[in-house]
């Protein structure tokens, strides 16, 4: 700071800045992220340049020295041409000099040169309109220049250089019912929502409908002035910084309800959305996070989304289309153990259930509404990694992918010791095998909620718990866990901030293909003794729709596990993503 402020040639203004920034430092509801940026952008030569030339500009007229040279540099540059053209077969510098100046990019900053020289700015405004009747209301009058903005709409709503009008029900005036955030209207900062649009250039609305307005626009060139009635509200927009990530995919043309359909915004599921209007109670306005355009674009509301899902799912429910609706009954088993042959909702383990504590947790296996879910910038924090969660079918291969990453570290990579009430076997250590404990006990932590998964198998009580989780996070080891997909409800906390990873299975061809040449063993099979069979590779598949349909939208990564060497590959780039780079998670969890 006190180097920068040294500078006897840095701007003034920006100096004081700074000194404010300090002063103020204790007292700013910001985090020390936020703080080292600003600070960090004032200070960058670039801002530094770019007052410079600022300040170089609105002082043109006071500072005699600042004028071009020349405002011809265009012929200049032709001239050249014409005199090098002879000598750029012979001469390599010449014939260097003749391909650069004919660059599209050269000859397009010799123009910008010469427009700013000459002052040749565009677009020419003409006079505004002085001649005011005494009778009128108290107006305004405001021209923009017309853009490639939506021109176009639907019904009673029609966009208007990045606005839209309607006819308001009760005096039937077109009226400014939107402002779209980066438009044009909106970077004049003189159109507001409420105003009255009495006259579009020269033309009077009144009696006119929306479309009428529209071909009044279309038909404009140039500028288009509007005559309006300020609104009694003239209140800004203001920019949320919301952001989100979308859990459905949206495709503006094919909604039938968008009020525009050129103003509407397309994105993918998991896509993080910059929501910078929540104003109306059934389109928001957002851009896709990162994207240049500054113009938003019109979203369903989370409401409206929540109101077509379940419209949608009562409608299939109605007309029996069973095809489409995943079945929310089937078997749920511990990781590791004997699974029952049939995913039918009739089928039963045969030698284990899990039992998770439907009193506490009644919300399991059911299904959610996901349309956006509030996200924020979590930064990779030293010494304290975020667990590794492996979700899956049973038999997808989420075992031997967690054994080979912990294999390719071992004093970085641990997964948490199981607790069990059964007595140990020889050669079993406590503490390393096993915890051992009463059942009693566990029954008790079980309770208490203690576990994030547990469940019974031949009499005993088995479970990991939450503790031993926390503990290898706080001891700075990357946790890698591939639990039951109940317990995600429970792992998916703000203490642990989890990276959920799906590993999911490919097509039954490639599915029965691939574990059939590597010789794969059955995990339907106690004994591990024969391979997968057919009706095991469906439940398999049946067992991951239901996962993806009840809790895609918890997943961070999905990871098709059609060849495990490319699988374990894209597994350890993941890995090394989470602990290196700063990555989107629920607002939440950074507050």
């Amino acid at each position: 700071m006190t180097a920068v402020m040294a500078n006897g040639n840095w701007d003034p203004a920006l100096s004081r800045l700074l000194v404010s920034l300090e002063e103020a430092r204790q007292v700013l509801p910001s985090s020390e992220e936020e703080f080292g940026f600003l600070s960090g952008l004032l200070q960058s030569k670039e801002l530094h340049a770019l007052v410079k030339v600022h300040n170089k500009i609105i002082n043109n007229g006071k500072d005699e020295k600042f004028h071009p040279t020349v405002s011809n540099s265009m012929q200049i540059a032709l001239d050249v041409l014409d005199v090098i053209a002879p000598k750029a077969t012979s001469n390599e510098d010449c014939k260097n000099l003749f391909i650069l100046l004919q660059k599209p990019h050269i000859q397009g900053l010799l123009c910008a040169h010469d427009a700013v020289a000459q002052k040749d700015y565009f677009p020419r405004l003409p006079e505004i309109p002085l001649e005011v009747d005494e009778d009128e209301e108290t107006i305004k009058i405001v021209q923009l220049v017309k853009s490639s903005e939506p021109l176009s709409g639907a019904q009673s709503v029609e966009p208007i250089v990045g606005a839209t009008i309607k006819t308001d029900e009760q005096t039937g005036k077109i009226v400014i019912a939107r402002i779209m955030h980066g438009g044009a209207a909106d970077r004049s900062g003189l159109i507001h929502v409420g105003d009255e649009v009495c006259e579009v250039n020269g033309i009077n609305v009144e009696g006119k409908t929306p479309n009428d307005v529209l071909k009044i626009l279309q038909a404009s060139e140039g500028t288009i002035t509007f005559k309006l009635v300020p609104a009694d509200s003239k209140s800004g927009l203001r920019e949320s910084k919301v952001r989100v990530r979308a859990h459905f995919d949206y495709t503006s043309s094919t909604d039938p309800y968008i009020p525009c359909k050129e103003a509407g915004l397309d994105f993918k599921k998991g896509d993080i959305l910059h929501i910078v209007s929540q104003d109306d109670a059934y389109w928001w306005q957002a851009r896709r996070e990162g994207d240049r355009n500054m113009r938003a674009g019109l979203i369903p509301s989370r409401a409206l989304q929540e109101r077509r899902i379940i419209h949608e799912r009562t409608q299939k429910e109605k007309s029996g289309d069973e095809s489409k609706i995943i079945s929310l009954c089937s078997v749920s088993v511990l990781p590791g153990c004997q699974s029952p042959k049939s995913p039918r909702c009739a089928s039963k383990p045969k030698t284990k259930k899990i039992m998770y504590d439907t009193a506490e947790n009644d919300d399991f296996d059911r299904e959610e509404i996901a349309t956006y879910e509030e996200v924020a910038k979590l930064y990779p924090r030293p010494g304290l990694q975020r667990p590794l969660v492996l979700i899956g079918p049973p038999g997808v291969g989420r075992n031997e992918l967690k054994r080979r990453l912990i294999a390719t570290d071992p004093d970085k990579y641990k997964t948490p010791i199981p607790y069990t009430s059964r007595p140990p076997k020889h050669g079993e250590v406590n503490g390393k095998d096993y915890f051992f404990v009463t059942r009693e006990k566990m029954e008790e932590d079980i309770e208490a909620s203690k576990f994030i998964e547990f469940g019974e198998y031949k009499g005993n009580l088995y479970g990991t718990s939450a503790e031993s989780v926390k503990s290898l996070v706080n001891a700075g080891y990357v946790c890698i866990l591939n639990p039951h997909y109940q317990a995600l409800k429970m792992l998916r906390t703000p203490q642990l901030k989890p990276y959920i990873i799906y590993i999911k299975p490919p097509t039954f061809d490639i599915l029965k293909e691939t574990r059939n040449a590597a010789y794969a063993r059955s995990t339907f099979d106690e004994t591990n003794s024969r391979g997968f069979t057919d009706e095991e590779f469906h439940e398999i598949l049946h067992s991951s729709e239901r996962i993806e349909f009840l809790y895609s939208h918890l997943f961070d990564e999905v990871i098709v596990n059609a060849d495990l060497s490319v699988a374990f590959e894209q597994l350890v780039r993941v890995a090394s993503k989470v602990e290196t780079e700063p990555l989107w998670v629920p607002a939440s969890w950074v507050q």
